[in-house]
């Protein structure tokens, strides 16, 4: 009888429930117990989980090494799949193997070179992959020259973070002046020049931006699975246009996927998005943990989370492809349970015993 895989996901994102989900649903039907780690004692992924615990607050990235390897140790962790610090985890991938747990997360160069996006389009583009045009900007006058530059091209401009993930800091520049226009219905992207302009000059460090042409739709998020040989297992696009979503095995998403995430040691589960820049698909982002929307793929009758944990396990799945591709759908949001009683810090072993979990979103086809 095989014995059960203990899994350990810390601070992560709300949508890996259904991650957890994946795991105790697995194809091979192997039991597998589930502890997280959060600082917010709230989160949907602490009720979710077996057992759980909140995070110390403070703690450098040597600290949190220093914790983490502590948690495996006490937790029996087998597989530790980390967002939290992962660049600084990673760099210690030898211990946390002598401790007995696998790591689910890519090479310590890989997450170098997407730390940083500008980084990233750099190299990307070495190995063929076509990025969009961008200027890197730190001062409000390095902002106007860029903008004027593409709004003479005929684009709208746009920045972002050079470092940051999930479209945190994504603004699109307008030039029309603030208006009660900007105060009806929901908050959006855009944003006046004049204003950014005017908190630049008022700011007391400089920033650091990209500033590209906004990029059109459809937006496709390709989700790859890649062994420690650098051989891609599992590449599915994931479509995005509008509400609506779908997926795709074209190759002109899948091709430039599978030459990232191979070339630069995307080991484990990795997310590799696109976006149209004219007539042509250009790289938008690499994010080198798994996506909040993974679980999708379970309409194509995949169950990723299990195929990468079976991988870092060193039980290779082999060849994934998947046996359906599931029909447009949308997603809406649903009620998740939370704990009865908070999370001690350390202390969640003394906590009643977790209600079993219900969604926390619903997955449904368009009409």
């Amino acid at each position: 009888m095989l014995s059960r895989v203990r899994v350990w996901l810390n601070r992560t994102y709300a949508e890996n429930v259904f991650f957890m989900d994946q795991l105790r649903r697995n194809p091979s039907d192997r039991a597998v117990e589930i502890h997280a780690t959060h600082g917010d004692a709230d989160s949907p992924v602490l009720a979710a989980a077996d057992t759980a615990d909140l995070e110390p607050e403070g703690l450098s990235p040597a600290g949190y090494v220093e914790y983490a390897l502590d948690q495996c140790a006490r937790r029996g962790i087998d597989v530790f799949v980390p967002r939290l610090h992962q660049a600084a985890i990673v760099a210690h991938r030898g211990e946390f193997e002598a401790a007995g747990t696998a790591l689910l997360a890519p090479t310590p160069q890989a997450i170098a070179v997407f730390e940083d996006k500008a980084t990233a389009y750099e190299a990307v583009r070495s190995v063929g992959v076509p990025v969009p045009p961008f200027q890197r900007v730190r001062t409000a006058d390095e902002l106007i020259a860029a903008v004027e530059e593409l709004e003479a091209g005929g684009h709208r401009a746009c920045f972002k973070p050079a470092s940051g993930a999930g479209g945190v800091g994504f603004r699109v520049i307008t030039r029309s002046p603030f208006s009660l226009l900007q105060l009806g219905g929901f908050p959006g992207p855009y944003v006046q020049l004049d204003l950014v302009v005017s908190a630049l000059r008022r700011a007391e460090h400089p920033v650091d931006w990209l500033v590209m042409p906004r990029l059109e739709q459809p937006e496709v998020s390709v989700d790859c699975l890649t062994g420690p040989d650098n051989r891609v297992r599992l590449s599915v696009g994931r479509t995005k246009n509008g509400r609506r979503r779908g997926f795709t095995l074209q190759e002109q998403w899948l091709e430039p996927a599978r030459l990232i995430a191979e070339g630069f040691g995307l080991h484990h589960l990795s997310n590799i998005q696109f976006r149209m820049y004219g007539d042509r698909p250009v790289l938008l982002d690499v994010n080198t943990r798994p996506a909040g929307g993974l679980y999708q793929l379970s309409l194509c009758g995949i169950n990723a989370p299990w195929a990468a944990v079976q991988l870092a396990l060193g039980e290779d799945p082999g060849q994934i492809v998947p046996p359906f591709l599931g029909q447009d759908y949308t997603v809406v949001s649903g009620p998740r349970p939370l704990r009865s009683v908070p999370v001690d810090r350390q202390q969640s072993e003394e906590a009643e015993p977790l209600p079993p979990a219900v969604a926390a979103a619903v997955v449904l086809p368009l009409g």
